[in-house]
């Protein structure tokens, strides 16, 4: 299972370091997740991920 994080976050022009600072999530991990050398984390963090994009935690998943 993929994420789209790094499609939506472009899409509204934001950089990972403003949505590690948005959502309080490590740069680290967000790269991570939009590069697919991570491929799973908590709810958490998907959920503080999601809300800084202005999405459900169900948009940010590929289908």
């Amino acid at each position: 299972m993929g994420y789209k994080i790094k499609e939506i976050r472009e899409e509204i022009g934001m950089t990972q370091a403003e949505l590690s600072t948005k959502s309080g999530v490590s740069r680290t991990i967000i790269n991570g997740l939009e590069t697919g050398r991570t491929t799973t984390t908590t709810t958490d963090t998907l959920k503080k991920i999601a809300a800084a994009l202005d999405k459900k935690v169900s948009e940010i998943f590929f289908s």
